[in-house]
């Protein structure tokens, strides 16, 4: 299923969260995936971390195709060739843990959701310039939430996606939505070692449901 730019912005400004996750075993990340979505996940980012990620991000569009509403992007991209390659094989869009504004010319020619990661208030700028409807702060451990607090009134309407040591609890999840954050990434601290040495998947959906609980509710 093909989706707007606005049905994924939407989405994300809805749940408030992006899981992010890579594995070079196809049934792991498809069972992830499958947990993720069950707990409440639509948008989904696999990053592009492996020598094989181009393959297995393959096999999870295809698999994938059981879930419609699901919308499946590749993260950690780098540069033009790669996010053309990835935008080819069907990404409904593309995260980049830095700007590099080739990728906006390959996300727009295309009409490809393009959010570049940004660490400066410069670089958040640049980035919507050039199209970014949402912007991925990168590492948000070491930014903080005083960093988005402080810039929201300068910069008013940025819709920031909080990125790299967001944690899974009450207290730093609504710090970064009271400072302003429209959403947060999510990696390791979701998809733990634990759980993936155990293949808890049952864990892992209750995990998603339970973080998506604590969104909704720092929201209100």
């Amino acid at each position: 299923m093909q989706f707007t730019n606005k049905d994924i912005v939407a989405k994300i400004k809805e749940l408030g969260l992006v899981p992010l996750f890579t594995h070079d075993d196809v049934a792991i990340a498809k069972n992830v995936i499958e947990a993720a979505y069950r707990g409440g996940v639509r948008v989904f980012e696999f990053t592009n971390r492996r020598k094989n990620s181009f393959e297995v991000f393959v096999a999870m569009l295809d698999y994938c195709k059981k879930f419609p509403d699901l919308m499946l992007g590749i993260g950690t991209v780098m540069d033009a060739a790669t996010t053309q390659r990835f935008i080819d094989a069907g990404a409904h869009f593309i995260i980049s843990p830095i700007l590099k504004l080739e990728m906006a010319e390959v996300c727009n020619r295309n009409n490809i959701l393009w959010m570049p990661g940004c660490a400066t208030l410069t670089e958040i700028v640049t980035a919507r310039d050039h199209g970014a409807e949402v912007i991925k702060v990168f590492p948000g451990s070491v930014l903080g939430p005083g960093f988005v607090s402080s810039i929201m009134p300068v910069v008013p309407g940025l819709q920031l996606m909080i990125t790299g040591g967001v944690e899974p609890n009450e207290k730093n999840l609504t710090a970064w939505f009271k400072a302003g954050a429209m959403s947060v990434g999510m990696g390791s601290q979701l998809f733990t070692k634990d759980i993936l040495d155990n293949q808890d998947w049952k864990g892992l959906e209750e995990s998603v449901r339970s973080i998506l609980q604590i969104i909704k509710d720092v929201r209100k």
